[in-house]
């Protein structure tokens, strides 16, 4: 059951980013037909991640509170009717209030599908389960670069989000008779104030929500920005953007998730530091091709960069939650994994609203290179981040001292 479980998530994450991915390859036929700004452009990540990362926290509390799988049906139904209605507006306003619904709805997506995997899955396949579920957001995100230029190329982008809308809804009855919830150990026992008080409280905790700020930071900036980057640094075509700014991060994050996932559950059996160790390490793998990849204008060199940055984020990814439950208790996983999406999110759209204006003064190129520089900073915050009691007796106050 708990492979057919991840299976079934799969769709779901696929889906979830394919319907939040699609829009920024269609940047240049928006600007166009609404009428928009480069900051416009700009507030669109901005908006969504402001919606999604200030109610994550409350979602991942929910779905500790009354279930993971009652949680992302009702995420999954709400988005999909988001996704729906964007292909109907015809203002800026409109588009905005539109991805607001969708950050609202996608916010709840998360941290209950995680907390469910890691209910399933024991230590010995937590990483790779995490990891298998994060391939099919990088799917989502290939999709929505490579479908959705072609698209815009050869029929517009309001199609674009009516098929993804009624393809969400069909889902949503597959998952209502197959997807099942495994009885937990426990239900937060305090109110939603205090289990994210028992959080914020922990000594890892912190700096692991820092690492995960300092990689939402670059994702956001990659997902916002890099398919108008090679729009027109490289003169490419919306289909051949979208597919290059997605398609090489996405494989290589691939690859990063799988052999991440499986050194980490193999290393965590004999060190109990082994999964926060794996995500500094993706974290250090990742940066200096930022810098790279905002500095070349050679296509060989840019995809280097692009494929490094991938399988950097890939190990990192499929250590996230795993680290949760080695640092925080099995029934706040959601609420915990809230937490990060929310300070992740938050620095993600305020990021993305700070390219578009560093690209009107400096060049997008600054903008990648800068991100650098915070996951260098988030890699040496997770240093305080390793637990010191052997893996499955760490406890939010058995943790190194910060």
């Amino acid at each position: 059951m708990k492979w057919l479980v991840l299976a079934l998530l799969w769709g779901v994450a696929l889906l979830n980013y394919l319907d939040r991915q699609v829009i920024f390859s269609l940047f240049p036929l928006l600007e166009r037909d609404l009428h928009a700004s480069t900051f416009e452009l700009g507030l669109i990540g901005t908006v969504f991640l402001v919606t999604y990362g200030a109610l994550s926290p409350f979602a991942g509390y929910l779905a500790d509170r009354v279930g993971r799988v009652r949680v992302i049906l009702i995420s999954l139904m709400v988005w999909s009717a988001a996704t729906w209605i964007t292909g109907h507006v015809h203002s800026m306003p409109e588009m905005l209030g539109s991805r607001a619904i969708m950050g609202i709805s996608e916010a709840f997506y998360l941290p209950a599908a995680l907390a469910l995997i890691a209910d399933w899955h024991g230590p010995k396949t937590r990483s790779l389960a995490t990891g298998l579920h994060q391939s099919g957001l990088y799917t989502g995100i290939v999709l929505g670069g490579a479908w959705g230029g072609w698209m815009g190329d050869h029929a517009g982008w309001r199609p674009v989000f009516q098929i993804l809308g009624i393809v969400g809804a069909v889902y949503f009855l597959i998952l209502l008779f197959a997807l099942r919830d495994k009885p937990a150990a426990g239900r937060p026992s305090s109110d939603f104030v205090g289990a994210v008080g028992e959080l914020v409280r922990s000594a890892a905790f912190l700096p692991l929500v820092l690492a995960f700020t300092a990689m939402a930071i670059a994702n956001w900036l990659i997902y916002t920005w890099l398919p108008l980057f090679l729009y027109e640094r490289f003169h490419m075509s919306l289909t051949n953007a979208g597919f290059s700014a997605t398609f090489y991060v996405q494989a290589a994050s691939y690859a990063g998730v799988i052999a991440g996932g499986i050194v980490s559950d193999r290393w965590s059996a004999r060190n109990p530091a082994a999964r926060v160790y794996c995500q500094m390490a993706g974290l250090l793998i990742a940066a200096p091709f930022l810098v790279l990849l905002g500095a070349t204008s050679q296509q060989p060199l840019l995809v280097a960069a692009l494929v490094a940055f991938g399988i950097g984020r890939g190990v990192f990814d499929c250590n996230t939650m795993p680290v949760v439950r080695e640092v925080a208790p099995g029934h706040l996983s959601a609420t915990a994994y809230g937490v990060l999406n929310m300070a992740g999110c938050l620095a993600g759209g305020i990021g993305a609203a700070a390219a578009g204006w560093l690209k009107q003064h400096l060049g997008l190129g600054a903008a990648f290179q800068v991100a650098a520089l915070v996951l260098v900073l988030g890699a040496l915050a997770l240093l305080r981040a390793a637990p010191v009691q052997p893996r499955g007796k760490t406890t939010l106050s058995q943790t190194v001292p910060i």
